[in-house]
């Protein structure tokens, strides 16, 4: 994880994780530019500012200068659902406020993070391997709407689209199945780049628009104006922080098992928080929603087996150069979303494989461990396979319940604290005496405690 490698090689395996990961702030500034109705101009500044702040937050979590940043190989996004409750407020309350309630919700995480930090010892292997298995099927579901698209829009499940999806899935397992080495480090990479090739042989490519408009651009301080700050308007973003700290805390610790390293979570995890919070702080006076750290690279190094932080350094140089040049932000916002999709979707399927392999260190056989595992993969699942499931319920509600990892993550938290830590003081309570070990209903041994 901390070997550096030839810097050639260095700069190819970082450019594999930016082409995997660049839809994501495209399709992330492209909505922002359709729901608030931005002009061109105000949307190449917001790609711009997207590519370089994702760019210097990939930097901080990989190499973690003083107390930010894991230094684990980490990448930082914009989207998902920061972007949406960003728009719901810019929608209601102006797009200067969002931009406020942005900087009062970075500001929030350095506020309780102090809090969160104790709760750590809560989330042990069960509770963070249940939660990484709701992220990848998140993630998978994801990658097929970029795909299929959504259900009840035009063009939903294009036969063109599928086939697009479905052959760069197959380019990525020939590649890897036919090669060895470099070839097959970097097949996630070149199975996108051949689905963009065929894309191009079907038309469904157009370059026409790479050369139009200037050569360089740079984010704008403010482009809304200054910012207005309204607690009310921002709560709901400060709720979601409390379930992108969970989320952090899943990741980091899948994150640091991928590459083999050992992590106290007390003193790692909230580097990984402080590196979304800073970033986040600089976004918000960009104009940007909420950035979090990423799951997706954790597939890539997986698939690849490419551990070094240095690799995801190099990606967030890329990115920030990226960030400057505008025919490079038009040649990747080019890439059909259904080439994007399919090799999202491999990628995002390993981090579900990860949080299995983590479920099977967490002791399922004991019948309270698979009952917890079972319910909050089952709340945490609803919303996602069931969208819209809480549509009747107050906003503030909706807040957290359609996010299905927060659900997922503190339902097992809370279950696992209500077996494992309220139950045996009760039985200390009845008996009198303590008690060392708790025995699960149905099960005649003794177990130790989570």
């Amino acid at each position: 994880m901390d070997q550096s490698r030839p810097l050639s090689r260095i700069l190819l395996f970082g450019l594999q994780h930016v082409l995997v990961m660049a839809a994501t702030p495209v399709s992330a500034i492209f909505l922002m530019s359709a729901t608030l109705h931005l002009d061109t101009g105000l949307t190449v500044n917001l790609l711009s500012a997207a590519f370089v702040l994702s760019g210097v937050g990939s930097l901080i979590q990989s190499l973690g200068p003083w107390k930010f940043g894991p230094r684990l190989p980490f990448v930082m996004l914009p989207g998902g659902a920061p972007l949406i409750l960003f728009l719901a407020i810019a929608e209601q309350h102006g797009v200067r406020t969002a931009t406020g309630a942005v900087i009062i919700s970075a500001a929030f995480y350095f506020v309780v993070l102090p809090v969160f930090s104790r709760l750590l010892k809560f989330f042990p292997t069960l509770v963070i391997g249940t939660m990484i298995v709701i992220v990848g099927v998140n993630l998978v579901k994801v990658g097929a709407l970029l795909v299929t698209g959504r259900p009840g829009t035009p063009g939903f499940a294009n036969p063109t689209n599928l086939a697009l999806g479905m052959a760069t899935i197959g380019f990525t397992v020939a590649l890897y199945w036919l090669f060895t080495g470099v070839v097959r480090q970097l097949a996630v990479m070149l199975g996108l780049i051949a689905g963009s090739v065929l894309a191009f042989a079907l038309g469904r490519i157009d370059f026409s628009g790479v050369t139009e408009g200037g050569v360089l651009s740079a984010p704008q301080l403010m482009p809304f104006g200054s910012p207005e700050f309204q607690l009310v308007a921002a709560l709901p973003l400060m709720l979601y922080g409390l379930a992108s700290m969970a989320e952090a805390t899943g990741q980091t610790v899948i994150n640091a098992e991928t590459v083999g390293k050992e992590i106290d979570k007390r003193t790692v995890v909230p580097r990984t928080i402080r590196g979304d919070a800073l970033v986040s702080l600089f976004g918000g006076f960009l104009g940007l929603p909420l950035m979090v750290t990423s799951g997706e690279n954790i597939g890539i190094v997986r698939v690849t087996g490419v551990r070094s932080r240095f690799v995801t350094a190099a990606a967030g140089v890329v990115l920030i150069v990226i960030g400057f040049l505008a025919p490079v932000i038009r040649v990747i916002s080019a890439i059909p979303s259904a080439v994007v999709g399919g090799t999202a979707m491999v990628v995002f399927a390993v981090i579900t494989v990860l949080g299995i392999q983590m479920l099977g260190k967490a002791e399922l056989e004991r019948h309270s461990h698979g009952f917890i595992c079972a319910v909050a993969i089952a709340l945490g699942l609803l919303p996602i396979l069931v969208p819209g499931v809480y549509a009747g319920l107050p906003s503030n509600a909706r807040i957290l319940l359609e996010s299905g990892v927060a659900v997922g993550a503190f339902t097992a938290a809370f279950l696992n604290v209500l077996f494992h830590h309220v139950r045996p003081r009760l039985a200390r309570g009845r008996s009198g005496e303590p008690v060392p070990a708790l025995v699960d209903a149905g099960e005649s041994r003794a177990v130790p405690h989570a």
